[in-house]
C-alpha cells in the first residue's frame, strides 16, 4: 500500500442530514475533521456531495412546490451555493481550501470535456485543494444527468485516478438481507465479483431524502472496480471511518478492484478505435518500452490522419510496427507543428500548451 493515497468520499443526503430535514452541521464538521486529518497525513481527498436540494429547502423555509423538474432545479439552484459555502466554511477551520466542480454526464462522455475535467481535478489535488464535486442539478436534463451521486462518485474516482472510493450511507454496508426487518441479516464484508445474486440483495432507498439506494451503490462499485478502484460502502456515523478506510482496516463492505487494475482502467476508458497514427523514432520506442516513459514531441517523425486532442491514436515504429495505443494530448494539426521539437518549445510554437508530453504514459497501452 502506497504511503499517499487518493480517496474519493461520497456523502449521501441521509448522511448529511442524519435522517432529518436539515443539514446536520455537527456531523458534517466531524467528517470534515476526519478528512482534514488524512489530508494532513499526506493523503489526497475528493468530496462528492449530495444535499443541494435539502439545503435549498431548508434555506427557503420548506416551501410548498409542485412536484416538477423545475421545482427540483429551483431548490438545487438555491441550495448549491449554500452547500458549497458550508463546505468552504468547515474546511477553512482546518486551513484547507476547496474547489467546486459541477459535472454532468455530458462532461464525462465527451472526450475533450472528460480530459479538461480530469486535468482540473488533478490540478486541484496537486495544489493541496480539496475538490468538492456535485452534479449540476440546476441545469441538467434527464438526458445528461448521471442521475445519482453514487455513480457520479465512481466517475470522479476514475477522473482522480483514485486508490479507493468510499460511499458513506446510513447503513453499515451490504447485508445478506434487509437488516431493518430481518434480525438474521449479516454484513457482507468482502465482495470479489458483483453478480445477479448480489444485485438481488440490494433493496431500494427508504430514507426518502436521497436518490440512491443500495442498487446504485452496487452499480458504482462495479464501475469503480472495473477501473481498478477499491470501493467501500460504510456508515457515515461510524467513528473514524475515513481513517479506517485509508488504513485498510475492515469497515463495512469492501468491493475489491479487478486484478491488473491499471490495464483494466486503460482498456475501460480508452477502448476506442484509433483516430490516427504517429510514427516515432527508435529512441522514443526504447524510452516507451524499456523505461515506461511518456512520448515526447521530440521523438515524433510523422503524423497520419486528422484527430482531436483526447482521441486514441496508434504509435508505430519507423518499420511500421504497432508499439502502443494512447490518448493524445494535442490534436493532429498541433502535433505536426511540434513534432521533432523539444518540449520546452511547445508554448512558443503553438502559443499555448497542454503539458510537455504528446502521449502520457498513464494514457498508453503498449501493444
Amino acid at each position: 500500500m502506497s504511503s499517499s493515497q487518493t480517496l474519493v468520499v461520497k456523502l449521501g443526503t441521509s448522511v448529511l442530514t442524519g435522517g432529518s430535514r436539515r443539514l446536520n452541521r455537527a456531523h458534517i464538521v466531524e467528517l470534515v475533521r476526519q478528512c482534514a486529518q488524512q489530508h494532513a497525513a499526506g493523503h489526497r481527498i475528493v468530496i462528492v456531495t449530495s444535499g443541494a436540494m435539502a439545503a435549498g429547502r431548508e434555506h427557503l423555509g420548506y416551501p410548498e412546490l409542485p412536484p416538477t423538474i423545475a421545482s427540483k432545479q429551483l431548490l438545487a439552484a438555491v441550495g448549491q451555493s449554500r452547500l458549497i459555502q458550508l463546505w468552504e466554511q468547515l474546511f477553512s477551520i482546518y486551513g484547507l481550501h476547496i474547489g467546486q466542480m459541477l459535472l454532468t454526464r455530458a462532461d464525462l462522455e465527451d472526450r475533450e470535456r472528460f480530459l479538461n475535467a480530469r486535468d482540473t481535478l488533478r490540478a486541484l489535488l496537486d495544489n493541496h485543494i480539496v475538490p468538492v464535486i456535485n452534479e449540476n442539478d440546476a441545469v441538467a436534463t434527464a438526458e445528461i444527468k448521471v442521475g445519482d451521486n453514487d455513480n457520479l462518485s465512481a466517475l470522479a474516482a476514475i477522473l482522480a485516478g483514485a486508490d479507493k472510493l468510499l460511499l458513506l450511507t446510513d447503513q453499515q454496508g451490504l447485508f445478506t438481507a434487509d437488516p431493518r426487518n430481518n434480525p438474521e441479516a449479516e454484513l457482507i464484508q468482502n465482495v470479489h465479483s458483483i453478480d445477479d445474486a448480489l444485485r438481488a440483495l440490494a433493496g431500494d432507498s427508504v430514507s426518502g431524502l436521497g436518490t440512491g439506494g443500495m442498487t446504485t451503490k452496487l452499480q458504482a462499485a462495479d464501475v469503480a472496480c472495473r477501473a481498478g478502484v477499491d470501493t467501500i460502502i460504510a456508515a457515515g456515523s461510524r467513528p473514524g471511518v475515513i481513517g479506517d478506510v485509508i488504513a485498510g482496516n475492515p469497515v463495512g463492505t469492501r468491493f475489491h478492484a479487478l486484478q491488473s487494475p491499471l490495464e483494466n482502467r486503460k482498456h475501460w476508458i480508452f477502448g476506442a478505435p484509433p483516430a490516427g497514427e504517429i510514427t516515432v523514432d527508435d529512441g522514443a520506442i526504447s524510452a516507451i518500452l524499456a523505461r515506461g516513459s511518456s512520448l515526447l514531441p521530440k521523438g515524433i517523425r510523422e503524423i497520419s490522419g486528422n484527430f482531436s486532442r483526447g482521441e486514441v491514436i496508434r504509435i508505430r515504429s519507423l518499420e511500421g510496427r504497432d508499439v502502443a495505443h494512447g490518448v493524445c494530448r494535442y490534436n493532429s494539426d498541433a502535433m505536426r507543428l511540434i513534432a521533432g521539437h523539444h518540449s520546452q518549445h511547445i508554448s512558443d510554437i503553438l502559443g499555448y500548451e497542454y503539458g510537455p508530453v504528446a502521449v502520457h504514459r498513464d494514457d498508453m497501452i503498449v501493444s
